[in-house]
């Protein structure tokens, strides 16, 4: 069949499930969404989320389905689709602990390092090419010891203070890079840096008296170049200056004595158990990446003028997070495991109030990185990155995944079309995952996408397995590309599809993967 013809095909089935889905939901039909009341426990945190709602006149929509709930974790956690089989397995346990079991065996694969340490390379700003310009050596080297923190733990207060206040190269000493990750290296812009990275503020909304002290903490930085190719050593000037007095944030002041790096009174300033920055800022960034938006939303925007939705739950996870020895794994543990994350897309009442007191799950589209790792996952085959700067780093195996990649200066089409951040100001808007008609126009014309799902070899093995049942093929093509099983009116309406003309199964299949692809089901997180 001809691209354009079956282009045609793919709207007009895309057409036709759609439709179902309105008329399905018109009749109240939210089995595929919705779990049994008793799918979720309801924990502390949550009695605070339904406290705050209530005052809101929220009410917490019902527990989603497991399989609702399988792909949802797999995509949260490690940022990848699961395999039938993981669906399958998870579906025929019937264990009352069975969703807090899939979440502890997900935080210890391999995969939850790979997209975590994603997550913190945005902020970090990890990328070799203009504006931030950390070059590839250093962006490797960066990049390994983010995810290493990642995979080990490493407490949040120590991994915070590691990046405050090493000193050495920046091939060799990967936390210098935080400096270097800046768009420029004058004392006010790495206290900028300092202040959003780890405060969740912006400085520009301090006082002039308070931009000034986080800047003087800064003033002693200094970066020196060496012999070797663009190694660069970042130290604090051991030079005699006298004591060095500034206000701290929260307007007291420190007087850092002569030979003393101020870098270290801000950190041991931040890093105290009581400081009111500190842990709030990381737990809302947590709570931000789990749900899309913030108790404080931008989670980068904190200020007086910006106040969290439920300040109980910003306070009690921030609580957590210092009584477990700043353990971040833990804390986003309570969060994937609360009755509040494993809710129902489809809310009880009205979107528009559900949505800022959190009374459903947050549909909202896949991260560029995790939609293409998804296509070539079902294609069988990797993406193409195009990198400017002719250095061996930027060669990548066909089999590395987009979420595994060091650095933000390679990438592709794809990933620029879907939003994916280009790392120059570390804030949490620079990623856009809200969808536009190029995006559309791309998933149902794009050669790359009908080549990958006409040549998977996943959708050949359903072919094969289902033999001619045409009911086990379309079982097998949901399974594989929505991890569910089709309600009756969804095989219904596929199998009119696929006995309308005289089509080869494999054909059919391809077809109805392609109209998969393209409906919201399958490009979001839901």
């Amino acid at each position: 069949m001809r691209p354009g013809a079956l282009a045609l095909v793919v709207v007009t089935t895309v057409a036709v499930l759609a439709a179902r889905d309105v008329r399905a939901a018109e009749r109240g039909a939210t089995r595929v969404f919705d779990g049994p009341k008793a799918a979720a426990v309801t924990t502390p945190l949550d009695e605070l989320v339904i406290a705050a709602q209530r005052k809101g006149r929220v009410q917490m929509a019902p527990p989603c389905s497991d399989a609702v709930f399988v792909r949802r974790v797999f995509l949260d956690i490690i940022g990848t689709l699961p395999e039938p089989d993981d669906v399958r397995e998870f579906l025929a346990e019937r264990g009352k602990d069975r969703r807090t079991r899939l979440i502890d065996a997900l935080l210890r694969r391999p995969e939850y390092a790979d997209y975590w340490s994603l997550r913190w390379c945005d902020v970090l700003r990890v990328k070799s090419e203009f504006p931030i310009k950390l070059w590839p050596n250093a962006v490797q080297a960066y990049h390994h010891w983010v995810r290493e923190a990642v995979r080990r733990n490493t407490p949040y207060d120590v991994f915070a203070r590691d990046l405050l206040t090493s000193s050495g190269s920046n091939f060799r000493v990967p936390a210098v890079n935080f400096y270097r990750a800046v768009q420029g290296s004058e004392p006010h812009v790495l206290a900028a840096a300092a202040a959003l990275t780890f405060m969740g503020s912006r400085i520009d909304g301090w006082s002039e008296e308070t931009r000034s002290g986080l800047a003087a903490l800064m003033s002693r930085v200094r970066f020196k170049r060496t012999h070797e190719w663009k190694e660069e050593i970042v130290y604090s000037d051991p030079a005699p200056l006298g004591p060095l007095r500034a206000t701290l944030p929260d307007g007291t002041e420190a007087v850092v004595p002569d030979g003393v790096d101020p870098r270290r009174a801000f950190a041991d300033w931040l890093i105290r158990d009581d400081n009111p920055w500190f842990a709030r800022a990381a737990v809302n960034r947590l709570w931000a990446w789990v749900f899309g938006r913030g108790l404080v939303h931008e989670p980068d925007d904190f200020r007086p003028d910006n106040p969290p939705v439920m300040p109980r739950v910003l306070d009690y996870l921030a609580e957590e997070l210092v009584s477990s020895g700043w353990d971040q794994r833990y804390v986003l543990r309570l969060i994937l495991t609360s009755r509040t994350y494993q809710q129902s897309p489809v809310p009880s009442g009205d979107l528009a109030k559900a949505t800022p007191l959190f009374g459903s799950y947050p549909v909202r589209r896949l991260d560029a990185e995790v939609l293409i790792d998804a296509l070539c996952w079902i294609g069988g085959k990797g993406e193409t990155y195009l990198s400017r700067i002719p250095e061996p780093w930027t060669w990548v195996p066909e089999e590395q995944r987009t979420i595994a990649l060091a650095d933000g200066s390679i990438t592709s089409p794809f990933l620029v079309l879907f939003g994916r951040p280009a790392r120059d100001t570390g804030r949490f808007a620079e990623r856009s995952n809200e969808p536009t008609d190029d995006q559309r126009l791309h998933l149902l014309n794009s050669t790359d996408v009908r080549r990958r799902i006409e040549n998977s070899p996943r959708l050949r093995a359903v072919v094969r397995a289902a033999g001619r049942d045409l009911n086990e093929l379309i079982r097998g093509v949901y399974l594989t590309l929505l991890s569910r099983y089709p309600t009756d009116d969804e095989i219904d309406v596929v199998r009119r599809y696929f006995l309308s003309g005289e089509r080869r199964l494999r054909q059919a299949a391809a077809d109805l993967a392609w109209a998969l692809v393209n409906t919201k089901e399958f490009l979001y997180r839901h």
